[in-house]
């Protein structure tokens, strides 16, 4: 029920979830770019309910203090601190090792400021775990968020991030001047 009252309201706002992998991986890292506004949050909650998928997210640690920190761990939330240098890599590893299926959601920009380059983290975990990347486009120019077939990193980094970018390169996010480009 909650899938078709997501999937109502997306129409309604004149988006569309386009899934072009079948079956789906029961582990995965998927990113999702471009994070420019605020409103990413809510489109991806929405889209994530549609896909009928339990995907967690990361977000920075102010976000789980309260007043808001219970909802946003009810919501599938894991507080990052970004303050400090941590294993957060071989944590989330371990969260993928532990268990038979696990999804998260990593926005690759850290921020929704403009950036010419991801973070690797992602990256990181995926070849740590052993899973594939799934990449996701909010493309706010047509309003299509697209799932990408899953992207097994190799053993060149450089090579598997140009693959990355040129999946997202032109893509427009809510505030354009912010696009990864």
């Amino acid at each position: 029920m909650l899938s078709r009252i997501s999937q109502f309201i997306l129409r309604l706002v004149g988006w569309k979830v386009i899934i072009h992998t079948n079956p789906i991986p029961p582990k995965f890292v998927m990113i999702a770019a471009p994070h420019t506004s605020n409103w990413d949050f809510p489109l991806g909650l929405l889209s994530r309910s549609v896909m009928r998928m339990d995907i967690k997210y990361v977000g920075k640690e102010s976000l789980f203090r309260p007043p808001f920190g219970t909802l946003f761990r009810w919501l599938g939330g894991i507080p990052v601190d970004r303050s400090k240098r941590t294993n957060f890599v071989e944590a989330v590893i371990d969260m993928f090792n532990d268990r038979e299926e696990f999804k998260i959601c990593i926005a690759p920009e850290g921020t929704r400021k403009k950036v010419s380059k991801f973070k690797t983290g992602f990256y990181h975990i995926a070849k740590g775990a052993g899973i594939p990347i799934l990449l996701c486009k909010l493309d706010y120019e047509h309003r299509v968020l697209s799932l990408s077939e899953p992207f097994y990193t190799t053993d060149n980094m450089e090579a598997d991030f140009e693959f990355i970018y040129n999946y997202f390169r032109g893509t427009k996010g809510k505030k354009p001047q912010n696009s990864f480009n």
